[in-house]
């Protein structure tokens, strides 16, 4: 599991004790800023680039989907729809992440 660094300590909370989850929590940045200039220190910030990496892979299409089409509230309308909804909302933002490759295609 992927995370920023809001959830340091999350391994140690009692109600992830039973899970097995290998957790990748980010550094604060102080931390990251307190790493010394050598060979470890280098490793260790080369490691944490990784981490934000995969974790902005995985926030774009909720950023697409929160801002672009307004969905910031959460609505309690039955499961289904709500699963329904979320589905629908992200295949937009996979098409909307597309678009310039299927307008690229329509005009050749």
């Amino acid at each position: 599991m992927y995370a920023d660094a809001g959830y340091t300590g999350v391994s140690k909370r009692e109600e992830h004790a039973e899970r097995a989850v290998d957790w990748h929590v980010a550094l604060m940045r102080s931390q990251v800023r307190q790493l010394p200039d050598n060979e470890m220190g280098g490793l260790t910030r080369h490691i944490e680039r990784l981490k934000a990496c995969v974790r902005s892979k995985v926030e774009h299409p909720f950023r697409t989907v929160k801002n672009l089409f307004g969905h910031r509230k959460t609505r309690y309308r039955g499961l289904a729809k709500n699963t329904h909804q979320w589905q629908v909302l992200f295949a937009l933002a996979n098409v909307y992440r597309v678009r310039h490759q299927l307008l690229a295609m329509v005009a050749a």
